[in-house]
């Protein structure tokens, strides 16, 4: 069953994420870019430098080592996706940078991710490591599994846009449904040795998902001075893509144990999310909800 997911079922359910990433944009979204250069710089500057730094620290702190650190390393690497965009909607962020960092992030990964989970496996597996990554054949894969559907996500909006807005929950629903299938496929192939990763694992995906969040409201408060911001910022980078991490650990290196901590975290974050719109609608329940879109 397992096999069955990774070949098939997760990049499908990538791909789905992705087209509904598309079909959130237009080309105002990229524009936007231009007109608010400070919070999508600083966002862009959290969710590329600080996430991966972070995750550096907390594999230093808490001593995971081999494929469990790797893991946790090549999910701080996933740009956001469409959970970020739902939950800045429900927190009454500024939805219009929620969905402008999801996507020109998106179209930047593709070229890190290769490149630094090459350098975490060396560094953590050891260079003699039997799992590989091929530098040409990552990118190429990562290219069609995620720029090209939010590409024709984006076609699809333009031309039919009413349709393209009411898909979006039904891509939600599907892709989430997808991987938690492909969690519990890799905790029943783990067996017996689920509960001692889960242990080594728990802690560090759960710090990682708790701390960037603080850290990104954290730093956004401080500069930007905009509470319907930094709730973006603090979801853009406190909530990862785990089904595209989950697709390299486990669909292109074959390593249910690196997939250990990407999947904790993507149960974890929801609950995370969730308590943290609901604390910031408690605080400021009148802040006006800006949407560009």
């Amino acid at each position: 069953m397992l096999n069955t997911l990774i070949s098939i079922a997760l990049p499908i359910a990538l791909i789905i994420i992705m087209i509904g990433v598309g079909l959130s944009l237009t080309a105002d979204d990229f524009k936007r870019v231009f007109k608010q250069p400070k919070s999508f710089l600083l966002g862009a500057f959290c969710q590329l430098l600080v996430l991966p730094c972070t995750a550096l620290c907390i594999i230093l702190i808490t001593g995971m080592k081999g494929e469990l650190a790797a893991g946790l390393f090549i999910l701080s690497l996933c740009p956001g996706g469409t959970t970020s965009n739902l939950f800045s909607y429900l927190a009454k962020a500024d939805v219009g940078l929620s969905v402008s960092l999801t996507a020109v992030i998106g179209f930047i990964t593709p070229f890190t991710i290769p490149l630094l989970s090459i350098w975490a496996i060396n560094t953590y597996v050891g260079t003699n490591s039997s799992f590989s990554l091929p530098l040409f054949e990552t990118w190429l894969k990562l290219m069609i599994i995620t720029v090209i559907p939010v590409v024709f996500g984006m076609t699809l909006r333009k031309k039919w846009p009413t349709t393209a807005t009411s898909a979006q929950a039904y891509v939600s629903w599907l892709s989430m449904t997808i991987l938690a299938l492909v969690i519990i496929s890799i905790c029943v192939t783990l067996d017996n040795k689920i509960v001692e990763y889960i242990l080594l694992a728990g802690p560090a995906a759960i710090a990682l998902n708790i701390s960037t969040m603080l850290i990104g409201f954290l730093v956004a408060h401080y500069f930007l001075h905009n509470a319907a911001q930094s709730r973006t910022i603090t979801l853009e980078v406190g909530l990862q893509n785990g089904t595209l991490a989950l697709l390299i650990t486990t669909g292109m290196l074959n390593n249910p144990v690196m997939s250990i901590a990407p999947s904790i975290y993507s149960l974890i974050m929801f609950f995370t999310a969730s308590l943290f719109t609901f604390t910031v609608l408690r605080i400021q329940p009148s802040q006006a909800i800006i949407n560009n879109n």
